[in-house]
């Protein structure tokens, strides 16, 4: 069997930006000033193009990285010959002056835990995704790069000439390296680093310990929660699905997507975790950025977004870089936005329905939404009887497929429970109507003679996405019909070891070779919703095993060896675990959990 592939980093954010840390100190991946910006550091896709900013010592050493506990603070431990240092790493976020303080800033300490080590720091970022490079300009106790547009300063309490020349230094006291962007630091370096770290590690245990978070297994949860959070672009509510772009599905597969941007058909499964650990702040903030999408109307809502709500995200390939262990093409933009998916009316409509069953939010809150409403079922009367490119953005065929119709019937019930909050039998009337027109689509998926729903209306093919029929509440999970459902889809798309194919049929690529993690989680989910409670324990015990050394998820998994392949962390992968995890919990009924 050939080696594990796993990525060998851990990420820091504070909801204006994320960072990838190499387990060898080095960031492989920084974009500033936001989210879908050119990156500044990105020898993740360019080992040479990419720029670095490394604290590595004199000859070989050996590292070991963890989290401090129930933050996104980041530690990496050094060990070398001559003695052995820490690394902490840290995005500043905390409350000052009542509201958020997330600057552009990436804070590195540095300090000798053992002997005095020798080593070596280099800053050398870069611009447009690397085609340019920064000038570096001497300061009295900083480091300035520009290139003419944008300025960063590097400011610390190490050597400035150690940055214009090639010599090593003894690690001998405390370190501190504070890159910003724009807006320098101007206060005191030590005392304004230490109190950054204090505060924001407040910050995140403070956060752990206002979520709601089932015993199940709750370390594993914590860390998705903390991963889910630092995805979300604070500014607009967007929440991306990863913080990279054309991380490969698997090697030489042509799949390299960049995702980071906010899926709007993937919003229910995102206000469901957010819904269940009680984070209210993140699910509100998110329920915004989708209404501000819908209240500008262009005709059609797309399958994604920008961070600020663009509509336009044209799909760009990169030729100057050599791509992910090589893997071409890498891309910025993503053609998906362009596509025609009908499920989105009905993530859209179900984003909706906490306004009107959650009693956190006041009358005043939801008083003007009666016109979102009556704008998304007029969208899913126009779409319901179309044939689109489905969940998975197929781009070279349209089906009717099961998929969307079941989110524009869930989208329909959700609509009518509104109705009947409000008292509305017009409306109550109307979402019916189209429950069963979405419900006849539906069912002419049904293949009797297998007793499974496929994918689309006349296709023999079957797709993991159908699991949704049983979690939903379109068949009864008590029901034969959901078991054997359930049964067929195990025999064709499920992998010795738990894992789940989206499908295995040729698409636009070919065929998929590798498993899709969020499918394995609502694999589980079903497990659990018709029973199966034992095996769903033991396939979530087996699916945490795929994470890195972080518990960090990827989007994809090579069920032959286990290796991580797509974009990474993704943010539904953790998705996907904190959803499982909940639907396990609400079922077992153990006074103590084990986990």
């Amino acid at each position: 069997m050939e080696k594990r592939h796993v990525y060998n980093s851990g990420i820091i954010g504070n909801c204006a930006y994320l960072a990838h840390i190499q387990k060898d100190t080095n960031v492989s991946w920084l974009c500033w000033p936001s989210f879908d910006s050119s990156f500044v550091f990105g020898s993740l896709l360019d080992s040479k193009k990419g720029g670095q900013f490394s604290i590595r010592p004199v000859g070989e050493f050996t590292t070991n990285q963890y989290y401090i506990e129930n933050t996104n603070v980041l530690r990496t431990e050094v060990t070398t010959a001559d003695g052995t240092y820490r690394i902490t790493d840290f995005a500043p976020r905390f409350r000052q002056y009542e509201r958020y303080f997330k600057p552009l800033m990436l804070i590195r300490k540095i300090e000798p835990l053992d002997n005095n080590p020798r080593i070596r720091v280099i800053c050398e970022p870069v611009s447009d995704y690397g085609q340019q490079s920064f000038q570096k300009f001497r300061g009295s106790n900083h480091v300035e790069f520009s290139n003419g547009i944008e300025q960063m300063r590097l400011t610390t309490n190490v050597s400035i000439s150690h940055f214009f020349g090639e010599q090593s230094f003894v690690l001998s006291e405390p370190k501190y390296l504070v890159l910003t962007y724009g807006q320098p630091l101007e206060a005191p370096l030590e005392h304004t680093v230490e109190h950054f770290l204090r505060e924001t590690i407040g910050y995140w245990r403070t956060w752990i310990k206002h979520a709601t978070i089932a015993p199940f297994y709750q370390a594993s949860v914590i860390r998705s929660a903390l991963a889910l959070k630092i995805h979300q672009y604070e500014d607009t509510g967007a929440i991306i699905a990863a913080g990279t772009t054309s991380l490969p599905e698997h090697p030489g597969s042509g799949r390299n997507w960049d995702y980071r941007y906010c899926w709007l058909r993937d919003s229910y499964y995102v206000i469901t975790a957010l819904n269940h650990i009680g984070q209210f702040e993140e699910m509100e903030l998110y329920a915004h950025y989708i209404t501000n999408i819908t209240h500008a109307d262009r005709g059609r809502l797309q399958p994604l977004y920008g961070i600020n709500s663009q509509f336009e995200l044209t799909e760009h390939i990169l030729d100057n870089l050599e791509g992910y262990m090589g893997n071409k093409p890498v891309r910025i933009g993503n053609q998906a936005y362009e596509h025609i998916q009908n499920d989105v009316y009905g993530q859209a409509m179900i984003a909706l329905l906490p306004l009107y069953t959650d009693y956190r939010f006041v009358f005043k809150e939801r008083s003007d939404t009666g016109r979102w409403v009556d704008y998304i079922l007029q969208k899913i009367e126009k779409t319901i009887d179309e044939k689109d490119a489905g969940i998975w953005e197929f781009r070279n065929f349209a089906n009717h497929h099961c998929y969307s119709n079941l989110f524009q019937w869930a989208g329909s019930s959700a609509a009518y429970k509104i109705g009947k909050v409000i008292d509305d039998p017009q409306l109550m009337s109307r979402a019916e109507t189209l429950m069963k027109r979405a419900a006849y689509h539906i069912e002419a998926c049904y293949d009797s003679k297998r007793k499974v729903y496929a994918n689309a209306a006349g296709s023999p093919y079957l797709d993991a996405s159908t699991l949704q029929l049983i979690m939903m509440h379109y068949l009864d999970p008590a029901s034969e019909k959901a078991r054997a459902h359930l049964e067929a889809l195990e025999r064709e798309l499920k992998t010795p070891q738990g894992l789940f194919y989206r499908y295995l049929h040729a698409d636009d690529f070919g065929k998929p070779k590798s498993t899709f993690l969020i499918c394995a989680f609502w694999y589980v989910e079903a497990l659990a919703c018709v029973g199966r409670i034992d095996e769903a324990v033991e396939t979530f015990e087996r699916l945490l095993t795929y994470a890195n050394h972080l518990m960090l998820f990827s989007e994809d998994i090579d069920e032959s060896n286990g290796s991580q392949w797509g974009n990474f962390p993704q943010a539904y992968s953790h998705v996907g675990l904190m959803n499982a995890a909940y639907r396990i919990s609400m079922k077992l009924d153990r006074p103590i959990f084990i986990g």
